[in-house]
């Protein structure tokens, strides 16, 4: 029982990542149906920039708590503004193109910024400043033999804060209402007086920034960061959005949840060589009973 309840922690913080990465995939689909290849490098660049400030400011004196918020915000804002970038100069000039174009585009910006980091930064492994009270030696002793650390908690309560801000902007603000509607008729939007552009480039201003903050989240917990550690993890969470129902929001973070407690099952009870197979199947099998994903009836909320 306790093996489960340890194993239940790690993947709840492990879909954390993928829950706040895979909102990014299902809101820019919701809105001009595009599959962001690249949004797993949002992920990785936050990660990078994490590190560029904890080692910039880590020999200031600085108090570890304002360094990590320093880093976290950072990273949100300038990935974010990365976001913005992307969508001006790459997609919105391509919004009448086919989407085999937008696709394309997409593919190439991607390997643009992986191997743009890679240049500039290297392709080995980069170790992270250590952040004392986010190790794994500081935890709350739950039960015998179940540890949640400090930073588990921090991952916990940012990602549920953040989650709950995003549903409730979409939801109950007029600039959510636009969204909306933007994500079910663009032409009747634009008629309606609603500024499409702007829209869009605010769908990825938050994509990004939250693909950027679990990038910072994950530097900080693991503590490493390479080119290509979006890859994957972009893969997963992409997964993540499909299962949960692709531009649907409650389903992009209950798929991040259900693909990160699937990895920390496979990882703990089989081996970590199994976790895709596990994964990647169970994508399968969602798709073969429900085609549209868990909550993908729920077209009149997609973002």
């Amino acid at each position: 029982m306790n093996e489960f309840l340890q194993y239940t922690l790690n993947g709840l913080t492990v879909g954390a990542f993928y829950a706040l990465v895979a909102l990014g995939y299902t809101m820019v689909y919701g809105i001009i149906r595009l599959i962001n290849f690249a949004h797993g490098d949002f992920f990785m660049v936050g990660g990078f920039l994490a590190l560029g400030v904890l080692s910039l400011l880590a020999d200031g004196g600085m108090p570890a708590g304002v360094l990590v918020v320093v880093a976290l915000v950072a990273a949100t804002a300038v990935t974010g503004a990365l976001g913005v970038a992307s969508a001006r100069i790459v997609y919105l000039p391509l919004l009448k193109a086919p989407q085999l174009s937008l696709l394309v585009s997409a593919l190439g910006l991607s390997l643009a910024v992986e191997y743009g980091t890679a240049l500039s930064q290297g392709t080995g492994f980069k170790s992270v400043p250590h952040i004392g009270f986010l190790s794994a030696e500081n935890a709350i002793q739950l039960t015998d033999g179940v540890r949640l650390t400090y930073a588990q908690v921090g991952i916990f309560g940012v990602s549920v804060v953040l989650m709950a801000a995003l549903f409730f902007f979409v939801q109950r603000t007029v600039t959510g209402t636009t969204m909306r509607t933007l994500a079910m008729d663009q032409d009747a939007a634009r008629l309606m007086g609603i500024n499409v552009e702007r829209t869009i480039l605010l769908t990825f201003l938050i994509g990004a920034g939250l693909a950027g903050t679990a990038g910072t989240m994950y530097a900080l917990y693991y503590p490493q960061v390479n080119f290509l550690m979006g890859f994957l993890l972009g893969l997963r969470a992409f997964t993540a959005a499909v299962i949960g129902g692709i531009g649907n929001i409650p389903g992009a973070m209950v798929g991040g949840v259900i693909i990160g407690l699937l990895e920390s099952y496979a990882t703990g009870y089989v081996s970590g060589r199994w976790t895709d197979v596990v994964v990647f199947g169970t994508l399968i099998a969602v798709l073969v009973v429900r085609p549209s994903g868990l909550l993908g009836e729920r077209v009149a909320e997609r973002v």
